[in-house]
């Protein structure tokens, strides 16, 4: 009976247990999502509200009146439109060019045979640790010289090439078994058709994550297009954005409320590309911590 007893008591206090660290953990991750969500909530109430009532002392946290103009009077003010095509065109060169290029060194990398692979590597990962702010000036120059000032060329090529992208791609090359593309040499594939049709269809989760991270970044892309592309023809919505709290004079002006809307405007197709692919992302982050 006195084990019954203890046993049921220590029954007892591990459910009750439990449920105390399931409460803080439900506080925890409530407490979380606020802090995440809340700027973004911040962002879409203040682009519908009146610059008045922005510069409020005391904030309001749901508009008096809605001000839907707001989006209109973006609209009219920047050639969204034209910054929506360059952004996209960009956008998808970036994503293109690292999908080649990261695919084909990252199985290079992981299952190729040549001298100082490993060394070489290591340069490799090296080019993640230098911002391109160090980079911009001998980037400007070379890029000057030859002509791609306010060109598409000019806003992709330099970001053509991801050691990111080649390293989570090496990374999952590596952890698949020999076996399989010693099957698919003996019945006749090449390379390329390794890497097409063996490798890329079984790290599809990775290779999804990280192509919806390459366009996020280049979709983002702030600092290299505000150099290189002065003119307004090949001017990018993050250059764009900036640009709505200048006059003509280039004089500040106070429009807050309808840069909350460029950027509401801004953000939508990588919100919309989350919610539809956000499984696939959380797989692979998933599968290459495993990794």
């Amino acid at each position: 009976m006195k084990d019954q007893f203890q046993s049921k008591s220590l029954n007892s206090d591990s459910i009750r247990k439990s449920f105390y660290i399931s409460i803080f953990q439900w506080a925890l991750a409530i407490v979380v999502t606020v802090i995440a969500f809340y700027p973004i909530y911040w962002m879409l109430i203040s682009s519908v509200k009146s610059q008045n009532e922005i510069l409020m002392l005391q904030p309001t946290f749901w508009p008096k009146e809605f001000h839907f103009e707001n989006y209109a009077a973006v609209l009219r003010k920047g050639n969204f439109p034209k910054y929506y095509f360059n952004t996209i065109v960009m956008t998808f060169g970036i994503l293109i060019s690292q999908i080649v290029t990261g695919v084909f060194a990252a199985y290079g990398f992981a299952k190729g045979r040549f001298r100082y692979r490993d060394k070489i590597f290591l340069l490799v990962l090296g080019a993640l640790m230098i911002p391109i702010q160090v980079t911009f000036i001998p980037l400007y120059i070379m890029f000057a010289r030859a002509g791609f000032t306010d060109t598409f060329a000019g806003l992709i090529l330099p970001s053509a090439v991801s050691p990111y992208y080649i390293f989570m791609l090496r990374q999952t090359f590596m952890s698949i078994d020999d076996s399989y593309i010693d099957a698919a040499k003996i019945d006749g594939l090449g390379k390329v058709g390794i890497i097409t049709k063996i490798l890329t269809p079984m790290c599809s989760s990775t290779l999804f994550t990280i192509t919806l991270v390459t366009f996020t970044a280049g979709w983002n892309s702030y600092f290299w297009p505000k150099i290189i592309a002065k003119d307004e023809s090949r001017r990018v919505l993050t250059v764009g954005l900036a640009k709505l709290r200048d006059t003509f004079a280039g004089q500040g002006t106070m429009n807050n409320h309808e840069i909350m809307a460029g950027a509401v405007l801004a953000i939508i197709p990588v919100v919309v590309l989350f919610f539809v692919f956000q499984k696939y992302m959380l797989s692979g982050y998933s599968k290459a911590a495993m990794k």
